[in-house]
């Protein structure tokens, strides 16, 4: 999700940069909320990946920790 921010800063940047076709650039077509839009399905993927991902991960950590050093 904070990659997700930092690319909208960015656009939003480039975006007041070019002045007159800011709207041109930021190819929201017509949606005001595409900003927001975008960056709350990061959230949500970001979301999900934790939920799905938790499990795995601390079973690997578990194998890990019982390797022999």
């Amino acid at each position: 999700m904070a990659i997700s921010a930092c690319y909208e800063l960015i656009e939003w940047w480039t975006a007041l940069a070019l002045g007159q076709g800011a709207d041109e650039f930021l190819g929201t077509q017509g949606n005001p909320w595409d900003t927001q839009e975008d960056m709350f399905m990061a959230l949500i993927g970001a979301v999900c990946s934790m939920i799905l991902q938790s499990r795995p991960h601390d079973h690997a950590l578990a194998k890990l920790r019982r390797r022999p050093a």
